[in-house]
């Protein structure tokens, strides 16, 4: 039977349970060969989910883990459009409701495609400084929904390390390292429970590198209320969560930043080299490898974690590359 415990420590089994039960809905994606400064390594396309993000992975093992009861009232998330999507999918296939709090400024397309899924969206106003969990959570206080947060839940990070037993088999072994976009942490966390003889190195967008200034502090920092605008949308947590922090504080290395123009030329090699469209946040990873940030060897892997970007955005990112 699963552990209904809310406040559980997820581990290693769960992360087991969870590709298990993701391996019955959801095809494997592919590990891709790719060559950077004369290392060959891979990169893992999550982007090809059929939500278009890794997402779709903790919604999975989170909500299949209800009870009857708590599906009949269906589940409140909170994203700007990944997450959304994954539970918003993960609802329909089980016939449950979903409602998804989502900031105004996220991309069109990922409110289109989250509606379109068939979830209720709330808006709020993330660029006036409203307060994402303390709506949601009413929310779910006041129809006595389950909540399922994009990071901070024990089932998520246990289907989003799913990612991770998919590359080990994929691989034949163990990478040596993974390196991955890292917003709230929940996939970080959750691939330092697949692999735990990996290194595992977390890259943020400049500007919103809470995670990597919570390692050098030894306690979670806030991103600052000062924070520049950023295309990352899919990483623009303000701060890391204890459930989070406490495996990131173990497992991970000191964490890496990539800059707005690094991200868009991985994006851009995304396409050219591997035929990929890839998010921004979704390339930051991508970006500090090229970047020379993190190291890589011929046993690393680098997660493409999406690729929901929106179609005017990715055309001026490859038209830039033409003019440089």
């Amino acid at each position: 039977m699963p552990n209904r415990d809310a406040d559980r420590a997820p581990n290693r089994s769960g992360v087991l349970r969870a590709s298990a039960k993701i391996a019955q809905v959801l095809p494997t994606t592919p590990l891709l060969p790719v060559e950077i400064d004369g290392v060959r390594l891979h990169v893992k396309a999550e982007s090809l989910q059929p939500v278009g993000a890794f997402k779709i992975r903790g919604a999975w093992h989170r909500l299949t883990d209800l009870s009857a009861e708590e599906r009949a009232r269906g589940v409140i998330a909170l994203s700007s459009g990944n997450h959304a999507q994954g539970v918003a999918w993960a609802a329909r296939e089980l016939g449950m409701a979903a409602t998804i709090v989502m900031p105004v400024d996220a991309p069109q397309t990922k409110l289109d495609a989250t509606r379109a899924l068939g979830a209720e969206v709330v808006l709020y106003d993330r660029p006036g400084g409203e307060d994402r969990d303390a709506i949601a959570n009413a929310l779910a206080a006041e129809r006595g929904c389950v909540l399922v947060h994009a990071y901070a839940d024990p089932w998520v990070i246990e289907g989003q390390g799913s990612a991770g037993i998919e590359i080990a088999a994929q691989l034949g072994r163990e990478p040596s390292r993974l390196i991955m976009p890292c917003g709230g942490g929940g996939l970080t966390a959750g691939l330092a429970l697949a692999c735990p003889d990996a290194e595992i190195y977390p890259v943020e967008p400049e500007g919103w590198d809470d995670v990597r200034l919570s390692l050098a502090a030894g306690e979670i920092v806030r991103v600052p209320a000062d924070a520049p605008p950023t295309a990352c949308d899919a990483l623009q947590t303000p701060w890391t969560a204890p459930i989070n922090f406490a495996i990131l504080q173990q497992r991970a290395q000191p964490g890496s930043v990539a800059t707005p123009a690094q991200v868009r030329a991985a994006q851009r090699f995304a396409f050219e080299r591997l035929r990929l469209v890839i998010e921004p946040g979704g390339a930051v990873a991508l970006a500090a490898a090229l970047a020379g940030t993190v190291p890589v060897d011929e046993d690393t892997v680098i997660l493409l974690s999406g690729g929901n970007t929106d179609r005017a955005a990715f055309a001026r990112v490859l038209q830039e590359g033409e003019s440089d």
